[in-house]
């Protein structure tokens, strides 16, 4: 076994999940990652933990039959909410498959299922968990890499120095928590602002999604306003959306568009209402992943960006009393910041061309 392997096990359950004596642990992993699986399951017996391995990552063939041959009319499946309701960590790795798997599914009718399914992710995101990736062959060739250099590339990402990671992320953090209204300029594109007053930022470095490398919050939902390009192409049902363009006013898409498949833009404006709303602002500061490899996990944390979601917002980001943005959704989408863009925070810059506030070399435009 790779060495590496077993030290991507050590960070997910001591430094992602905090897994302790006598904890229930769901393991939701392709069968790709076996290895990583091993490592963990030997990581559990040594705490005093209970593994349980499910292959839910696996199953985009199964739940594109369970759909396609499905007459609508969906119920929550309790047996499996009983699963997460009982459970204390969950740890989900992606790896291998096919992208495309779910392209040909009615998107009406996965809509409705990811409504239903709803309460189920609403109760995984409750407790402790870690999304990560295991470095398949099928990402190497989707990030346009050899299967080494892809690997390369994930634990170099992932193996790195998180102390020193979110001690780099704290200051925008910290930034963030006394700042009200953020406005977000690149090109002759993307003009957009909103306010994060009495929201909540939050510093991901590792804790959640492996690797991490941003702080992320959630607006004031009415308070988005402006127009947006997502240069950094997104995939959707296996497919890729290029150059979206979202128009915002009162915090509701009004127009959209996109250069390639915009049509799958509006399928996922249509999911619901809330799917037509932002959930949250994210900003990369992770300079360990400096490219485009086609996977959002990766993508959205490239430092000199910034991501918005449509859809969801995460509760934790949500301050007391504001109202949080419901959704079946949560697609992230990312415009590139390292040329011809800024960021200001109530009138003051923050970041220009990428380079933030507190880094050696900021200047002002």
């Amino acid at each position: 076994m790779d060495p590496r392997i077993r030290e991507h096990a050590k960070i997910i359950s001591m430094h992602s999940t905090s897994i302790g004596k006598g904890d229930n642990v769901v393991i939701d992993a392709n069968p790709i990652a076996d290895d990583l699986v091993t490592a963990l399951c030997e990581i559990c017996a040594e705490i005093g933990s209970n593994p349980l391995v499910i292959r839910e990552r696996t199953g985009t063939r199964f739940l594109r039959a369970y759909l396609n041959s499905s007459k609508g009319g969906f119920q929550i499946p309790t047996h499996e909410l009983a699963l997460f309701e009982k459970m204390d960590v969950y740890i989900a790795i992606r790896g291998g498959g096919n992208a495309s798997e779910m392209s040909d599914v009615d998107q009406k009718k996965m809509n409705d299922y990811n409504l239903v399914k709803k309460p189920i992710r609403d109760e995984r995101l409750s407790k402790r968990w870690c999304l990560t990736q295991f470095p398949a062959p099928e990402n190497a060739q989707r990030a346009s890499m050899s299967t080494e250099e892809y690997e390369n590339f994930v634990w170099d990402a992932i193996i790195r120095d998180w102390d020193a990671q979110k001690n780099h992320q704290q200051k925008l953090l910290e930034l963030l928590e006394n700042g009200d209204e953020i406005h977000i300029v690149s090109g002759d594109t993307t003009d957009i602002k909103m306010n994060i007053g009495g929201m909540i930022p939050i510093n991901d470095y590792g804790n959640h999604n492996l690797p991490g490398g941003e702080v992320f919050t959630a607006p004031i939902i009415e308070s988005v306003r402006g127009e947006v390009v997502f240069d950094i192409p997104l995939s959707y049902k296996g497919k890729e959306i290029e150059n979206t363009y979202l128009k915002f006013e009162d915090g509701v898409v009004t127009d959209y568009d996109a250069g390639k498949n915009g049509e799958l833009v509006g399928e996922i404006l249509s999911a619901d209402q809330g799917a037509k709303s932002v959930g949250e602002l994210g900003i990369g500061m992770n300079r360990g992943i400096d490219r485009f490899t086609n996977n959002i996990l990766f993508d959205e944390k490239m430092g000199d960006t910034i991501h918005i979601a449509i859809g969801m917002a995460y509760s934790d980001t949500v301050g007391k009393g504001k109202r949080k943005n419901e959704s079946s959704v949560h697609v992230d989408m990312i415009t590139d910041m390292s040329k011809d863009s800024y960021i200001e925070l109530d009138g003051e810059l923050i970041q220009v061309d990428g380079c933030f506030v507190f880094e050696a070399g900021f200047k002002q435009k």
